[in-house]
């Protein structure tokens, strides 16, 4: 239970190298929210988590060693928070930037492919933020978080 088959250290590295690996590529694949994936986004992750476990681990299943491999991801996330907080290029950098995807009533389709977004989910969204349809919209923008924002158009009162 307590006896490691390798050193901390290893366990240290190995965690830090997978948490650095998994955040790359799930900054890569696009911004949706935890509570927007769709079922084949949640199996992803848990097949994520099972696939790096090993690797992470190099076989030792010993308490110490899997609590060393936690903290080490606890501090990874904890010590990129304060850098992203103090660093506004880093922040860009691994949470993105706001980017517009509806403009005047006007679709940016690139950027929907490029966010792999459907149109439907676009009509969801704006549906959300109280809008039936693309001409009532200023502005729709997805933000870093994978929040989609609607800016309705002002209402014109000429009664």
């Amino acid at each position: 239970m307590f006896d490691m088959s390798v050193p901390w250290w290893e366990f240290v590295l190995r965690g830090v190298v997978v948490y650095v690996f998994l955040l790359v590529f799930l900054r890569l694949t696009g911004r949706r929210q935890t509570g927007q994936l769709a079922p084949f986004d949640l199996v992803l992750l848990l097949v994520l988590s099972n696939a790096v476990q090993n690797s992470m681990n190099a076989g030792d299943n010993s308490l110490v060693g899997g609590l060393i491999s936690a903290a080490t991801l606890l501090l990874c996330h904890v010590l990129l928070a304060h850098l992203t907080y103090r660093c506004k290029w880093l922040e860009r950098l691994v949470d993105g930037s706001p980017q517009v995807l509806v403009r005047n009533g006007q679709v940016d389709e690139r950027l929907l492919r490029r966010q792999l977004l459907t149109r439907e989910d676009l009509m969801a969204a704006l549906r959300a933020g109280g809008c039936l349809h693309l001409h009532e919209v200023e502005r729709a923008t997805i933000e870093a978080n994978g929040d989609i924002t609607v800016v309705l158009r002002a209402r014109s009162s000429d009664r």
